[in-house]
């Protein structure tokens, strides 16, 4: 069983900064993502990395978002520049047991509880 803790939410005003952490309880060679899911919307993915360290993107955080992870500290981080109100949600971390990375949040195995992220204007 694998457990997902994420940290490092918090408020922050238009064209800040924030880094989400998301710490494994153990080895991650899988697929990792971010989702967020702002009050009544669906869950979006905001991006991925998998097993090789291949990132992709949602395109409304392109250039805004980095996605990394650090294998040995079994830890996945989202870098969010240039924060928009419109990204003010509830950001989650979700890791799906094969090495590459589905799209739909029905397909990840095991889910964080979420940190909020909010950005006022």
């Amino acid at each position: 069983q694998v457990q997902l803790v994420e940290s490092g939410g918090g408020s922050v005003q238009a064209g800040g900064s924030l880094r989400l952490s998301c710490a494994a309880s153990g080895y991650i060679p899988y697929c990792m993502a971010w989702f967020r899911q702002a009050p009544g919307k669906e869950r979006e993915r905001v991006g991925q990395i998998d097993r090789d360290g291949n990132t992709g993107y949602v395109p409304s955080v392109k250039g805004r978002f980095t996605i990394s992870r650090d294998n040995a500290k079994s830890t996945l981080y989202l870098q969010m520049n240039s924060l928009k109100p419109e990204d003010t949600a509830m950001y989650y971390c979700a890791l799906f047991r094969n090495s590459w990375c589905p799209d739909g949040p029905s397909a990840y195995n095991y889910w964080g509880q979420g940190t909020q992220v909010t950005v006022s204007s």
